[in-house]
């Protein structure tokens, strides 16, 4: 089963290396990572996605709150979140490609960010399965290059990761 872990850490060099560490040591894989500091400058917070048996997942955020960096370790799964992820897609875009794409993109909620002779950039931010789809709807020998961020997320109402 899929899992985001969100946790606060310290905000120093070699955290990072140290939880990535824990997770190819004992063969765990991280799917998606994110990394950027909060409102707080002296903490990160990390998303992580992972997937595993809830055993497996049990286990990883014991062993996360073990790191001397990792301030606090919350599995989102566990309830209610709000998840989202970027994407920026070049896409082949030439005569009536042009417009095709232009309604796709909107359809999506995307926005074209860079146009050229012959291509357009698209952004869309949404989840997974709706970035997925989006690329489902265009026709696959028209994409260029594809750049995702990973899932971010976050509790939804009280549920807030903090000290």
């Amino acid at each position: 089963m899929r899992h985001i872990i969100s946790l606060l850490m310290e905000n120093e060099a070699g955290a990072l290396s140290r939880v990535a560490g824990l997770f190819s040591a004992r063969g765990y894989n991280i799917e998606s990572l994110s990394v950027a500091p909060t409102e707080d400058a002296t903490l990160s917070r990390m998303t992580i996605v992972t997937s595993g048996s809830d055993d497996v997942i049990e286990q990883i955020i014991k062993q996360l709150n073990k790191l001397i960096e990792v301030v606090t370790v919350m599995d989102l799964s566990e309830g209610e979140h709000i998840e989202r992820e970027l994407m920026l897609v070049k896409v082949r875009a030439v005569g009536e490609m042009r417009e095709e794409m232009a309604r796709i993109a909107g359809i999506f909620h995307g926005r074209i960010i860079d146009v050229s002779d012959k291509t357009y950039t698209i952004e869309l931010t949404d989840t997974v399965s709706g970035l997925d789809s989006f690329l489902q709807a265009i026709d696959r020998s028209l994409i260029l290059e594809t750049v995702r961020t990973g899932a971010s997320g976050i509790g939804r109402g009280d549920r807030v990761l903090k000290l």
